[in-house]
């Protein structure tokens, strides 16, 4: 969850009539205009007429999966990776290739019996791993030697801490299918319900049948209000100050984990996007699902990383924590607590009085 504190105001919002009619199922094209130029900006060589608005980048899921997967179909993901998509994929049928951990080391024949390989580069959900340069090439590499369709899901790219590379492995590929998704949940707001998909020229009319026979077309309000944030003035500028603060938060919640968890898990400080990662200590691997329940009754949420994993053989004891929607105050905490819990699963919990 993104903080409600970096969620634009629309005081100022001249809707015109016109909006509230049925509109393209492709999108708003002036949306699409501007989807296709930022994203020619950061290298990846495309044209309105390839772009698809979404009903969040959920659907761009959804679609994939129902173009290209088959009872059986065995398709490359990372593991853990983003279970949203594992779940969409596995209810079409899929069987799952765990890529490497090390995507320097992708090869052409481990993707060559897959429908597609699905991947996040920039600030991965959950891991917040950031792929390097020679990662992106190997695996462009690997689906170019194998014609391998290649996902490229990439919600995160805005919200950079660091100076690291986030171009899309997509303006790699030179002869592979391509499809490459983003969201506008992230860095505007996810009750927007709004994503862009934009793919190789010989997809898109695919896709457009697809998304007709789901919705007809995106929400038109929404568009309208993201394209009108998108070309405000003060955008760049709102977005580098919602990086710093988003920063902030992040450097608290190292400090926080540093006292909580210093002795009871392993992590690395993410560059960009929302999550921490981390990996329980060999004498404290549990079920974080198991532990979930013990921590809402002291009303701490998290994430378990066991959905996160492609595999059951891949599971152990993980976690997944989210740094952008919590006060700092409030994360404190809220590690305090999960730490003890932890570190104490018998213990009785403490009694509050009214």
């Amino acid at each position: 969850m993104p903080s409600p504190e970096e969620f634009p105001t629309f005081d100022d919002l001249h809707v015109p009539s016109s909006i509230l009619q049925y509109g393209p199922s492709e999108g708003e094209s002036a949306l699409r205009d501007v989807v296709a130029q930022r994203l020619a900006a950061r290298g990846l060589d495309c044209s309105a007429e390839q772009v698809l608005i979404l009903n969040g980048s959920q659907q761009g899921i959804d679609l994939v999966a129902k173009l290209f997967i088959d009872p059986q179909s065995h398709i490359a993901v990372e593991s853990p990776t983003y279970l949203a998509a594992l779940q969409v994929f596995k209810f079409f049928g899929a069987r799952f290739v765990r890529m490497p951990r090390d995507l320097g080391n992708c090869s052409a024949e481990m993707l060559a019996h897959c429908a597609f390989a699905y991947a996040i580069p920039n600030f991965q959900n959950p891991t917040g791993k950031c792929y390097s340069p020679v990662e992106r090439d190997s695996l462009a590499s690997a689906c170019d030697a194998s014609a391998t369709p290649l996902f490229e899901d990439d919600p995160y790219w805005e919200l950079n801490y660091e100076s690291v590379d986030t171009s899309p492995v997509c303006a790699r590929l030179e002869r592979a299918p391509w499809i490459y998704q983003g969201s506008f949940s992230k860095s505007l707001a996810p009750g927007l319900r709004l994503g862009y998909l934009v793919c190789s020229k010989n997809l898109l009319r695919h896709f457009v049948n697809l998304k007709q026979a789901a919705d007809l077309h995106s929400n038109r309000l929404s568009q309208w209000i993201v394209l009108h944030t998108l070309t405000d003035p003060e955008r760049p500028a709102h977005l580098e100050s919602m990086r710093e603060r988003y920063r902030a938060r992040r450097d608290a919640f190292q400090l926080s984990l540093r006292q909580s968890f210093g002795a009871v898990a392993n992590w690395e400080i993410p560059r960009g996007g929302l999550f921490f990662w981390l990996t329980l200590n060999q004498q404290f691997q549990i079920d974080s699902r198991d532990l979930l329940e013990r921590a809402i009754e002291r009303g701490v949420a998290f994430m378990p990383g066991e959905p996160f994993f492609a595999t059951d053989g891949d599971r152990s004891g993980t976690i997944r924590l989210n740094f952008s929607h919590a006060s700092e105050h409030a994360a404190n905490r809220g590690l305090k607590i999960l730490a003890d819990l932890i570190c104490h699963p018998g213990a009785t919990p403490p009694t509050h009085k009214r």
